[in-house]
């Protein structure tokens, strides 16, 4: 069994796919992957995939979830090459990525690029930036 996201129904392997999901779609495209995690679950993007998914799969509904090719590769592998999971009858969408140091460089920098744009200049998720009350918007 895996679980169907609550925003978006695309199918997802485990409660950890399911975050990191929710968190890279949230992260890359700001839509309402990223509205459902801030009204569900407080500091989200402080969450490690683990933690987050602990937390959001008992919020999504549990769908069954083939994993195709899976028996001729020996399992599945987030190291990259054979064993890597595909949804059957789900549209082509942002899933899970490996959990590579690149990876984890991408995240690191969408979530910069979103703090400077977002005027969250400290990083503590407060989108409000310091600004002066004389100056106009």
């Amino acid at each position: 069994m895996g679980y169907a996201c609550p925003v978006c129904d695309l199918p997802q392997h485990d409660a950890e796919h399911l975050a990191n999901h929710l968190a890279m779609t949230a992260l890359t495209h700001a839509d309402d992957h990223e509205t459902w995690l801030d009204d569900h679950v407080a500091d989200w993007s402080e969450e490690s995939p683990e933690s987050l998914g602990d937390r959001v799969a008992p919020l999504a509904e549990e769908v069954p979830h083939e994993t195709v090719f899976e028996d001729a590769t020996g399992g599945h592998d987030h190291a990259g090459g054979p064993g890597v999971d595909v949804p059957t009858g789900a549209s082509a969408g942002v899933g899970a990525a490996p959990d590579t140091e690149a990876t984890q460089a991408a995240i690191e920098a969408v979530q910069r690029m979103r703090a400077e744009a977002t005027g969250d200049k400290d990083g503590d998720g407060d989108r409000t930036a310091d600004t002066d009350a004389t100056e106009e918007p």
